[in-house]
């Protein structure tokens, strides 16, 4: 998990991207003035900004002079060249311009937390051990053989780890928005990840509902 601050004013984006953060399995910080966002940079040490460069008491470019250490990504409706320039000779790691796909957002976010190395890539279940950065499974030290189906399934249920998450969301993540077959295939291969890794316990079944990996 990873503290993620976002400023941005207007209260209901702030709270859409903190949703979004929640599903992956991060925390967003919500801050909604330049003044504020300032504050929790010393306080929070946040691992991302998500920085709005129209804000009320000051530019977000004044915002990230004042920044150090701490990669930013501006997520603004200002989409002039001039202005992607000069965010990006600032020193943001991305830019992205309103009104954006949240599924973009998200796929941005995972990049610079994996280049800055705060991306968790190693995680144990019991006897059971996943390395991300590696794609290798090993339960009590020998490898087990996943299909490819299986692997992006079980990364999904740690990107978004104690959090429920439904049947079509699941499909969403690991089958992607077009699959258009039958939920149900969600609980067979759950059932098989639970055979094979000893999830009984870990993998919880949310009742008429979906799932939810806890750790």
């Amino acid at each position: 998990m990873a503290d993620i601050l976002i400023v941005e004013d207007d209260k209901s984006i702030n709270e859409l991207i903190q949703r979004t953060l929640k599903i992956m399995g991060h925390r967003g910080l919500p801050a909604y003035t330049g003044r504020e966002a300032l504050k929790a940079v010393e306080e929070k040490c946040p691992a991302l900004i998500l920085l709005d460069i129209s804000l009320p008491d000051m530019d977000g470019f004044e915002v990230m002079k004042r920044i150090r250490d701490v990669p930013v990504i501006c997520v603004t409706a200002r989409d002039e060249i001039p202005d992607r320039v000069k965010g990006l000779m600032a020193g943001a790691e991305d830019y992205i311009v309103k009104p954006f796909a949240l599924e973009e957002l998200s796929a941005r976010i995972q990049v610079v937390l994996r280049r800055e190395g705060r991306e968790q890539t190693v995680y144990k279940l019991g006897d059971t051990q996943i390395d991300i950065r590696q794609a290798v499974v090993r339960r009590r030290g020998k490898p087990v053989e996943l299909t490819h189906r299986e692997y992006t399934l079980l990364k999904v249920l740690l990107e978004n780890r104690n959090i429920a998450l439904s049947r079509n969301q699941i499909l969403d993540l690991a089958w992607g928005m077009d699959y258009y077959g039958d939920d149900r295939t969600v609980d067979v291969h759950i059932r098989r990840l639970r055979q094979k890794l000893g999830l009984e316990k870990q993998i919880k079944t949310i009742f008429k509902y979906g799932y939810r990996l806890e750790m």
